[in-house]
């Protein structure tokens, strides 16, 4: 695969070029020796284009995952409880997610919603979502 062109969301290329250049140098190498010939395996189905192979998702994401983990990169994934009272919320920023919830409930919030914070790869505490 190769870097046809590029968008740096909040100047963030930048900054890793600047702060985190040899990251950001493993990032051009990830995506260099992803094949993506290789993951041309998926027949479309659609009436427009039947049979037509396409490049399939998952195999690319495998493909990163591979390569992103050859280079010691991580999944990162963070869980916690939302709740609009801002107090109880951030009274429970440092708490695991289960006992953020119980917390939360045995304050009065009702039903407090679960979510998390995922990010594809992590290095250095640098994230690169892809």
């Amino acid at each position: 695969m190769k870097i046809v062109k590029t968008y740096s969301h909040m100047n963030s290329e930048e900054y890793l070029i600047v702060h985190h250049q040899s990251l950001y140098n493993e990032i051009k190498k990830v995506i260099s020796n992803v094949d993506a010939q290789a993951c041309k395996t998926k027949v479309n189905k659609e009436k427009k284009m039947p049979g037509k192979v396409l490049y399939s998702p998952t195999d690319l994401n495998a493909s990163f995952k591979q390569q992103f983990e050859s280079l010691s990169w991580k999944e990162a994934r963070y869980s916690y409880c939302i709740t609009l009272n801002r107090n109880l919320m951030l009274a429970s920023l440092d708490l695991p997610a289960a006992d953020q919830k119980k917390m939360l409930e045995s304050n009065g919030e009702q039903n407090p919603i679960y979510s998390y914070n995922h990010n594809d790869f992590v290095k250095e505490k640098v994230v690169v979502e892809v």
